[in-house]
């Protein structure tokens, strides 16, 4: 990062003195020459790191293929004002942090208080407490941050128990977020990394610029990070898989049982195709996704 406080969109590895070799001229269609040029200028390329962060949301996870790709940038896309991405935050920082996943709408267990973003309700636990797993059954626990992009995260439904594994950055200009993703994906401690530009305003993301995008996906790569991106339209260029949130909750929603299970997914786009298509049955992949529990 740039002593200006500017994101420093260079790639990893850039140096002036490359770019200066890689402008050494190139007899034509000599492509092994130019091969054995860039290897010389960018000698240390990101691998891919392989595999899924399991999400422990089994409505998403069947969705998306096992779960968050690792080393790539997930851009999930919220169109509607209450299409449910607050409560799918809630839930899946509940899952990482080893506590049960609240049965929204459960009679007993959960009621809807107050409201959350633009009128989606916030979910609390009717006891005060976050209901969680019997001891001898209970997940390792999972750090997670959240990147709050329009300090816009209400913490108090999910407890004690799940805050305690949560770091949350809380900004108010997108550009914040950015230069707060760029930190910690350098650091690589976290499994999952969040993102929230939901409430953001249109005309503040689209003054950052795609290279900036491009550079948190060069960070994430290397590593077994899992970056979640929400915004309200389409904007990561350098995301592997677009994810559309296709919801429109009301408090009729969370009448009925387990109604976090019930948000639909579409795949928009995603470069790891192949794979989704090979562990989503019947082609789920392919079409918009109503996860029922059974």
């Amino acid at each position: 990062m740039a002593a200006s406080g500017k994101v420093d969109d260079s790639p990893p590895g850039f140096s002036p003195s490359g770019v200066a070799r890689l402008r050494r001229p190139v007899p034509a269609g000599s492509v092994v020459a130019l091969r054995n040029l860039l290897n010389e200028c960018f000698p240390h390329a990101p691998a891919f790191a392989e595999g899924r962060l399991i999400t422990g949301l089994s409505f998403l996870d069947r969705t998306i293929g096992g779960g968050l790709p690792k080393g790539a940038i997930t851009e999930l896309i919220s169109p509607q004002v209450s299409a449910g991405s607050a409560s799918l935050i809630h839930a899946l920082i509940q899952s990482e942090s080893g506590t049960a996943v609240p049965a929204v709408g459960q009679t007993g267990i959960l009621s809807a208080v107050g409201r959350t973003r633009c009128g989606e309700p916030a979910l609390i636990d009717s006891g005060g407490e976050t209901p969680s797993f019997p001891r001898d059954k209970m997940p390792v626990p999972r750090p997670v941050a959240l990147i709050d992009g329009r300090d816009s995260f209400d913490p108090q439904p999910l407890g004690n128990a799940c805050l305690r594994h949560l770091l949350w950055v809380r900004c108010n200009k997108a550009f914040e977020a950015i230069k707060a993703a760029d930190l910690l994906l350098r650091d690589g401690n976290f499994p999952l990394v969040i993102v929230d530009l939901v409430l953001n305003p249109p005309e503040e993301l689209r003054k950052i610029p795609q290279t900036s995008w491009y550079r948190l996906q060069r960070l994430v790569e290397p590593t077994s990070v899992a970056c979640l991106v929400l915004t309200r339209q389409s904007m990561v260029g350098s995301a592997q898989l677009k994810i559309v949130l296709e919801n429109l909750w009301t408090l009729e929603t969370f009448e009925k049982d387990n109604a976090i299970s019930r948000l639909q997914f579409r795949i928009q786009r995603s470069h790891l195709g192949r794979d989704i298509a090979l562990r989503c049955p019947d082609g789920a992949a392919r079409r918009p996704y109503r996860a029922i529990a059974s």
